[in-house]
């Protein structure tokens, strides 16, 4: 008699356990890459929390920066304006005491053409050269004596050299335009002549008799 082997009704049982541990491994897989997810997200939160703080630190700073950028062109326009308005005044103050002078200058002119004296006009001239004087000093400005003076090339300007027995040399002996200081500065150096040394009736006698013997040599 043949014997016949009976198969299996519900399928081979080894690989129905196979099949369950298969997908056992996959739900293992995939519950580990869950928790792995969700744990760089949760680590990732504080991350994005400083960021956003960062962030919003550096928008506030621009804002004051900004602000402070502003702040200091507003300073700099007032400051300019106050300076310009300042010089204004100064200079609006220095021409309105000119013109007085001006007024002296202009009677003189009228006295001259009148056909005055001349002693009137000298007066007139006189008195608008002090006026211009008083104003040269209330403004700083000096007048610099130099003759009888050592030359000095800081404040003078050699235009001429002379001798002169009465005044050793190197001293100004003459002044063609006057000097003035404004404070300790020289604002205009005085134009002047210097002594040198001069030479002595000996000197020139010996001078000629050298010449003379010279020629005679010749």
């Amino acid at each position: 008699m043949n014997k016949r082997h009976k198969q299996p009704q519900d399928g081979n049982p080894a690989m129905d356990g196979g099949g369950d541990r298969a997908d056992a491994g996959a739900e293992s897989v995939h519950g580990e890459g869950a928790h792995t997810s969700a744990g760089i997200e949760s680590e990732l939160d504080p991350l994005r929390a400083q960021i956003a703080e960062k962030d919003k630190e550096i928008a506030e700073l621009k804002d004051k920066y900004l602000r402070t950028l502003a702040d200091s062109e507003n300073a700099r326009k007032r400051i300019r304006q106050q300076s310009e308005e300042s010089i204004r005044i100064q200079r609006e103050a220095i021409l309105r005491d000119l013109l007085p002078i001006i007024d002296n200058l202009e009677r003189a002119l009228a006295a001259a053409r009148d056909g005055n004296d001349a002693k009137t006009i000298v007066d007139g001239v006189e008195m608008t050269v002090r006026a211009l004087i008083d104003f040269l000093r209330a403004q700083g400005v000096t007048p610099l004596d130099s003759v009888g003076q050592a030359f000095d090339p800081n404040r003078h300007e050699a235009v001429d050299h002379v001798a002169s027995q009465v005044h050793p040399p190197n001293t100004v002996v003459d002044e063609f335009h006057r000097g003035y200081l404004i404070g300790d500065r020289v604002l205009r150096p005085a134009r002047v002549s210097v002594a040198k040394q001069s030479v002595t009736d000996s000197e020139k006698r010996n001078g000629g008799e050298s010449d003379a013997s010279g020629i005679e040599n010749d």
